[in-house]
């Protein structure tokens, strides 16, 4: 199983925020070559602005490991993470993460800010980006024009 494989898993997750009328992020967490965890963007229905995927992921996984650290995981995200969703993962101490489509708004690897090449002095993440990009964007604008249509403000 490689990389594409587990971000095909993480946007089923994002399929399924997306039928739930949330921004449809998704992630998986992988530790030794399994998915332990897995979560859909919630922020809506939680009513919490925590609540992304990739959070609600690593906090499931730490939980089913019993230990915050996170040592030898992988971490698949749909969505270039955001600042908050960075910093969680350099906390957690995730060892990698891939990611799908750039968020041009919020991203925290380059998009906006770049917090994810920064040199940290208790650890570094490895970062893949762009895998399965146009599969992710695609999801993402599609929601969004969905959302711009019940708005009645269908701008394409």
């Amino acid at each position: 199983m490689d990389d594409a494989f587990f971000m095909q898993e993480a946007l089923k997750e994002a399929q399924a925020a997306f039928e739930a009328q949330e921004v449809p992020v998704g992630a998986v967490l992988v530790y030794q070559g399994r998915i332990i965890a897995r979560a859909a963007n919630c922020v809506e229905s939680m009513g919490d602005a925590t609540c992304h995927a990739e959070i609600c992921c690593m906090k499931e996984g730490a939980r089913l490991l019993g230990n915050w650290r996170l040592l030898d995981t992988t971490l698949y995200c749909t969505l270039e993470p955001c600042a908050m969703c960075a910093g969680a993962m350099a906390l957690f101490r995730i060892k990698r993460l891939v990611w799908g489509a750039p968020d041009l708004r919020h991203g925290a690897h380059g998009s906006l800010v770049n917090l994810l090449d920064l040199s940290h002095p208790t650890h570094q993440i490895e970062v893949i980006k762009g895998v399965c990009a146009d599969a992710s964007a695609a999801l993402m604008r599609n929601f969004f024009y969905k959302r711009r249509q019940e708005n009645g403000k269908v701008v394409r």
